[in-house]
């Protein structure tokens, strides 16, 4: 596929400077692109690779005072603009037809919507709802009285258990788990017995979950990832967490039981959050951040235990410090001794 850059400019609301008449094929970074390529510039410390990148045209903003050796396309916004060029070049997916497939296994008290697409291998148990537009790719499983919302995408290996509500155009990546069992033992003596998890999972509209994430079900109550959530692959979200509307979090995040994560919250790599504490609306925890009580609104923590970033840098960058104060301590400490000596040997 080649497309013009006028076209592309007219896409995205841009100037062009350089011709319009030259053609992109691809896209790819600053670094590795190559004649045919359209790149973006979203960062002004990235603006040397811009001066050097060999791609046919690259996105930048209107206040970017840089210069590249290619076409120039100016946007208010690069990071918006290349996510609507890219759609641009997304390849089209298979055709997926209504209707079930022969080795799949629809209960007779579910019902499906004659418009969804049941790949092979799925399991559809008895109560379950699948609706309009949706598409099970291929060993699905939809537990018993669970209700899948319209025109949501569960992609290969998705398991939701039981129970478990699902919004409207919902998108569950392969081997995500919605509705697994929370991690709920007491303990008698040596011995670890499990306490029912009787609960259930519900995620609201325009959810996305990662690969292999998993969405644990309540003890008692709803675990609940309201409309707009973006999960990565690999985050476990515990029995009776809370995640506020429109909130996103990176890989291997992990949250334990009956926290509350406020709207619009962004949660890095890796970062941890315990149980039972709140983190407010528009807060940022970095990534390996651990947070150990309540976050207020509007801040970015980071560090363990989680400490405002800007607290943080200083604490790290005190720590950089040690081994030099270490040694001149170590230097005191022999001058010190050696003043003592010279005193003792005065007084005799």
């Amino acid at each position: 596929m080649k497309i013009a850059l006028k076209d592309i400019a007219e896409k995205i609301g841009a100037a062009i400077e350089g011709d319009d008449a030259l053609e992109v094929s691809g896209l790819a970074s600053l670094s590795e692109a190559k004649e045919g390529d359209l790149s973006f510039l979203s960062r002004a410390k990235y603006s040397k690779e811009a001066e050097v990148t060999k791609a046919t045209a690259i996105i930048a903003g209107g206040d970017w005072d840089g210069s590249a050796p290619c076409a120039v396309l100016r946007v208010a916004d690069p990071d918006k603009a290349f996510m609507m060029a890219a759609q641009a070049f997304a390849p089209e997916g298979p055709v997926r037809p209504a209707g079930v497939d022969p080795s799949s296994t629809v209960d007779p008290s579910a019902r499906v919507d004659p418009s969804a697409h049941i790949g092979p291998l799925c399991v559809i148990e008895a109560g379950a709802v699948v609706g309009k537009g949706c598409v099970l790719v291929a060993g699905c499983f939809v537990g018993a009285g669970s209700s899948i919302g319209e025109d949501s995408f569960l992609h290969a290996n998705v398991s939701v258990r039981e129970r478990v509500t699902i919004g409207a155009r919902a998108i569950l990546h392969c081997g995500a788990v919605i509705g697994s069992d929370g991690f709920g033992y007491y303990k008698e003596g040596e011995k670890w017995s499990k306490i029912p998890q009787i609960g259930t999972v519900e995620l609201g509209d325009d959810v996305e979950i990662g690969a292999n994430a998993a969405i644990d079900r309540a003890r008692f109550g709803r675990t609940v990832i309201e409309d707009g959530v973006k999960i990565d692959n690999l985050v476990q979200v515990a029995h009776n967490v809370c995640v506020g509307a429109n909130s996103a979090m990176a890989a291997q995040v992990g949250i334990a039981g009956s926290t509350v994560i406020g709207r619009n919250v962004q949660l890095g790599g890796q970062a941890g959050v315990s149980g039972h504490v709140k983190v407010g609306d528009h807060s940022v925890i970095g990534a390996q951040a651990g947070v150990t009580k309540d976050i207020p609104e509007k801040i970015f923590v980071s560090g363990f235990p989680a400490v405002p970033h800007r607290e943080n840098m200083k604490m790290q960058a005190n720590m950089l410090r040690v081994p030099k104060l270490k040694q001149k301590v170590a230097e005191l400490e022999k001058k010190i001794e050696a003043l003592e000596k010279d005193m003792e040997g005065s007084r005799e």
